[in-house]
């Protein structure tokens, strides 16, 4: 009994650990993804294509001065005056 006990607590913590690292939501596309689009050739990192997540919709970027150049159904893009970093995370 202690056991099953153990088992199902390393398994709850495994999966809140993966559910709190967001990689898991995003690659199951219920989370918003922004990448680097590709203009003239060469990905631009000021330049975003973004698709929309199941649970959050587009990404609002106007509040990382970015201005919106073109929405389609199920994408939009994004130009950014400074590339964007790829986690919100703070490091260190």
């Amino acid at each position: 009994m202690l056991l099953k006990i153990i088992v199902v607590g390393a398994l709850l913590i495994g999966l809140m650990a993966a559910i709190r690292d967001g990689r898991l939501l995003k690659d199951a596309g219920l989370l918003s993804t922004c990448n680097a689009a590709p203009a003239s050739g060469k990905a631009d990192p000021t330049l975003l294509a973004c698709t929309s997540g199941r649970l959050d919709g587009f990404p609002d970027l106007t509040n990382k001065s970015c201005a919106l150049v073109s929405a389609r159904p199920n994408r939009q893009f994004w130009r950014c005056e400074a590339p964007l970093v790829s986690s919100q995370r703070p490091t260190g």
